[in-house]
């Protein structure tokens, strides 16, 4: 049996959920998210708690069953919470303000980089270093901050650039450094 898969996942109060016809919809005060799943597998509400069960221990079936779960988890944590990625820049004169509801990002080009969030993310920047993304759609959330991570990827030689907040790079050693000679004769 799938250990994700029959792991079983608690409605919190304020969020409605249904399934059938193989799509999965939780709404919730943050919104409304619908989840496509295959229809051969069950999702149950028992007194407040999801299940997701297979029909059999085929391939494909025990393929699914850790997955969906996964994702209708993921829309019900969504539609009650949210998510929230949180970014740091590090570099000097790296900085990021909110040009309405884009972000607008200074780090090192000749330009100022601007990012429009699409429908259902938001940005925040608590600090001109610091920047959160945050939405209810988890894939959608993180994808836009891989996005905002690639307008700079961390410089392997400084660690300058957008990271995740904690994130550790591995920097390379510098130039081997000359001696001051003009090399060995």
């Amino acid at each position: 049996m799938s250990r994700i898969g029959k792991q079983p996942i608690p409605v919190p109060s304020g969020v409605t959920v249904s399934a059938e016809g193989g799509v999965f919809t939780a709404k919730g005060p943050r919104g409304e998210l619908t989840v496509p799943y295959n229809p051969a597998l069950n999702i149950t509400n028992e007194n407040g708690t999801l299940l997701v069960t297979r029909p059999s221990d085929r391939q494909e079936h025990r393929a699914l069953h850790g997955l969906t779960r996964s994702l209708v988890a993921n829309a019900v944590k969504g539609v009650s919470d949210g998510f929230t990625i949180n970014l740091e820049l590090r570099g000097v004169g790296y900085r990021a303000k909110l040009s309405g509801k884009s972000l607008e990002m200074t780090i090192g080009y000749s330009h100022p980089v601007i990012i429009e969030p699409p429908a259902g993310v938001t940005f925040a920047v608590p600090e001109p270093t610091k920047i959160d993304v945050s939405g209810i759609d988890k894939q959608l959330v993180g994808q836009v901050a891989a996005n905002v991570r690639k307008v700079r990827k961390p410089d392997a030689y400084h660690g300058k650039g957008v990271r995740f907040l904690g994130e550790q790079i591995a920097l390379k050693a510098g130039k081997a450094g000359a001696t001051g000679g003009k090399g060995k004769k």
